[in-house]
């Protein structure tokens, strides 16, 4: 990773401040959500999405009907817009063509899929720090697996990886963050959640977890408005966790490289 200059640097929020006033959990396991935080495939995900509902129901939507349903799982990101159109669809296999679509344009390597500058360092960093990892991706394992595919990361190089299939309630519900520290055995008041999304950063808060939150889908007021503890733009200027531990939130004001 570059040298991580003051221009870089994550904007802290005042959300955190009441953690100084107290003793602070040691930070010992790091929970990813994966689109927005480690790869930027919203883009890409609406595109196969509409492209998918032009092909087989013949109905033109728009991208920017899909934001109200990002990070709540892809059931609710096509039925939801389903619903606002007055369709019904068959969401298992309206998901089976939208991920075709998607695989194919990920691979393609199209127009409007990034990996998040810094995303693959932060996760190894972490690694190598000695701390635990999870991925707790509100998507469906198959995505999942086409976007580290896609950022060239194995998935055992977390040590739990958690997929819609793997809950029955999907964020801003705790229950993905529950699990993911339950599978690590770390207690949730113990971890550091990374999340882009108002929908996930709640499903943080909610968890007992402080959550730093990624600026790629919704803005830094709207994120700590939900209860981000701090903001960056991306993992190549957000602080590591360590770094957090080692000052207090507003405090933290320079950057490490790897």
């Amino acid at each position: 990773m570059t040298e991580r200059t003051s221009t870089e640097q994550s904007r802290l929020s005042g959300a955190g401040a009441s953690l100084r006033q107290s003793v602070v959990p040691e930070i010992r396991a790091v929970l990813f959500d994966m689109d927005g935080v480690l790869v930027d495939s919203e883009r890409l995900i609406a595109e196969a999405a509409k492209r998918m509902f032009a092909d087989h129901y013949g109905l033109e939507v728009k991208l920017e009907d899909f934001v109200p349903f990002v990070g709540a799982g892809e059931n609710r990101y096509l039925g939801g817009v389903a619903e606002n159109y007055g369709i019904h669809i068959d969401i298992d296999t309206a998901k089976a063509w939208t991920y075709e679509i998607y695989g194919q344009l990920a691979r393609a390597r199209a127009l409007g899929m990034r990996a998040i500058p810094g995303a693959v360092d932060y996760v190894r960093a972490c690694r190598t720090h000695g701390l635990k990892t999870a991925l707790a991706s509100a998507a469906d394992k198959v995505k999942v697996m086409i976007n580290l595919e896609y950022l060239g990361l194995r998935q055992d190089e977390f040590d739990a990886v958690l997929t819609a299939e793997d809950v029955t309630h999907k964020k801003p519900d705790p229950e993905m963050y529950l699990k993911a520290a339950e599978r690590l055995a770390v207690g949730p008041e113990c971890c550091l959640v990374v999340e882009d999304a108002v929908n996930g950063t709640i499903a943080g808060v909610r968890a007992g977890a402080r959550v730093l939150g990624i600026t790629s889908s919704f803005t830094e007021e709207a994120l700590k408005k939900a209860g981000a503890a701090w903001t960056a733009s991306d993992l190549a200027c957000a602080p590591f966790p360590w770094e957090l531990m080692l000052s207090p939130v507003a405090e933290v004001s320079s950057r490490r490289s790897l």
